[in-house]
């Protein structure tokens, strides 16, 4: 059972769907907030909001700890280089507020290019005043859209309905996506001049802090209205403020900010600002869908679902089809390390056939496998490079056509220290059953899985007859064998699957046999 610490008020929908799964939750109290490091230390996951800050500290003193469940999209309070560095995956929900959002960035938009709240607070104060509040409307003005990502495109096929125009900008978009939205792809210094309405929904990182600095706002079309209901620290506020105040910009809607709350509220006080509260993911629907997606997300991370969507794992998920090819690396690096027996210095994988967003994790699952026999449950997906590269151990990937009799083959070639190598293939029957299909250049097949023994010895007649012999006087039972060899070579390969460990006298004896030249046991789950 696990045990779930929620450390911010969430949704009751969270509760219900970690009661269902049985999980244990307790809910973080006033009084225990000072001590989180303390409450913390048996609890498999924690779950926060954006007022819990989970740093170093708190992910140290969580030993237990596995997943950090971000109710939200933002992780910046969360120490995520912390987290990778321990192996603690970090989750959100990303898309569970898409729609309020995009909906609160046309309510700022209209509000903006209306008037609304001006005429509004006018009303209030007991005025009749029409001609003060002449606003501009939405059809056939152009929109640019800074951040296509997936609010940006949502936004462009509402702005669609209002028959704007819609330019974007976003560094890392395949054209082809634009192009199919009926949407010109700018560079942003190309976007800014010709845009009426400029909306922006980038991530805040160190590459879009300040993206609209004062230059790039003063090249901004005479008379713009600017929009941000994506990211705090995008625009540079105190440039945003002069060109309000000059009448460079016509008007700025504002739902985020660089520091918040706010320490000064100038910008927000210009009467030509609409400003609110960042609530943009504010609706009863988004914060029940957030809930109860973090909750799964968490649930189904702590499981070992690789589908969910984590912040740092070295990877984008790629659904339920990259499960057996993750078990398949998994178990091949864990065999390869098994029979090198020793610290390790590189690992070369070799894919042939093998879909481009099923490459990475294919790789990352071959490393994990083969630190896990020396590191146990120490090293996992989200730490496996990392724990590679403070060993020293280098990691190389190749890709190639298909070819060969495997639509998909995946090879790992490992080396240890003394140049000592081990190489396998692998393969999936039917997409869902990994299968050494190569072995240290011999073709064999069989499952990697249980307690292997493997024998290289002279291809001479009677070996298999004296090895299952002396298994079978020690009451060692084979499961199953696999033999193989080649013809240009004088020596063979067999692969047995015991039912028990041999007991090291056992193997003594096998290593005795005249004609056994190697003799190696791996146990694999």
């Amino acid at each position: 059972m696990y045990r779930i610490l929620i450390a911010d008020p969430l949704h009751h929908a969270a509760l219900e769907v970690f009661s269902e799964a049985g999980a244990e939750v307790h809910e973080l109290t006033g009084e225990e907030r000072p001590r989180l490091q303390e409450v913390v230390v048996d609890y498999d996951a924690i779950v926060v909001r954006s007022s819990t800050r989970v740093d170093a500290g708190v992910l140290r003193a969580g030993r237990k700890l596995k997943v950090v469940g971000r109710a939200g999209i933002g992780v910046d309070n969360v120490d995520v280089a912390a987290a990778t560095e321990m192996g603690v995956l970090v989750v959100n929900a990303p898309t569970a507020n898409l729609l309020s959002a995009i909906e609160h960035t046309f309510a700022l938009l209209l509000s903006l290019a209306r008037n609304v709240s001006r005429a509004d607070a006018s009303l209030k104060a007991g005025n009749w005043d029409r001609k003060s509040f002449v606003g501009v409307e939405l059809q056939g003005k152009t929109l640019g859209i800074v951040g296509f990502g997936r609010i940006g495109q949502r936004v462009a096929a509402r702005a669609a309905a209002f028959e704007m125009k819609v330019v974007a900008y976003d560094p890392f978009l395949d054209p082809a996506v634009a192009e199919r939205l009926d949407v010109e792809l700018l560079s942003l210094d190309e976007l800014l001049p010709v845009a009426d309405m400029v909306t922006l929904h980038t991530p805040l990182t160190e590459q879009t802090r300040n993206l609209l600095d004062g230059d790039r706002i003063r090249s901004m079309k005479p008379g713009a209205l600017l929009v941000n209901c994506g990211r705090g620290g995008v625009v540079d506020e105190a440039a945003l403020l002069r060109a309000l105040e000059d009448g460079h910009l016509a008007g700025a809607a504002l739902d985020v900010f660089a520091e918040e709350p706010p320490q000064s509220f100038d910008l927000m006080r210009h009467p030509r600002v609409v400003a609110t509260p960042h609530i943009g993911a504010q609706t009863r629907e988004a914060q029940e869908r957030v809930a109860s997606d973090t909750a799964r997300m968490v649930l189904d991370a702590l499981g070992g679902s690789m589908t969910v969507t984590a912040v740092n794992l070295p990877f984008r998920p790629a659904g339920g089809r990259a499960e057996p090819y993750l078990k398949l690396g998994e178990q091949l690096g864990s065999l390869a390390s098994g029979l090198i027996g020793g610290s390790l210095r590189r690992l070369q994988v070799d894919l042939w056939g093998v879909e481009e967003a099923l490459r990475v994790p294919v790789t990352v699952a071959s490393l994990k496998g083969a630190l896990t026999p020396f590191l146990g449950g120490g090293v996992n997906y989200v730490n496996a490079e990392k724990v590679a590269e403070s060993r020293g151990i280098e990691v190389v990937r190749s890709t190639h056509h298909h070819g060969g009799e495997y639509p998909h083959l995946v090879e790992i070639r490992l080396e240890g220290e003394g140049g000592r190598t081990v190489s396998l293939g692998g393969t999936l029957f039917a997409q869902r059953d990994p299968r050494v299909v190569s072995f240290e250049g011999y073709r064999l097949e069989f499952r990697p899985e249980g307690i292997l023994l493997v024998l290289t010895n002279s291809d001479v007649p009677g070996v298999v007859g004296r090895v299952g012999t002396l298994l079978g006087e020690a009451g060692v039972n084979i499961a199953e064998i696999h033999l193989a060899r080649e013809d240009d070579r004088d020596d063979a390969m067999a692969v047995l699957r015991l039912d028990e460990q041999p007991a090291p006298e056992v193997l003594a004896a096998l290593a005795a046999l005249p004609e056994v030249r190697t003799t190696r046991v791996v146990e694999l789950g």
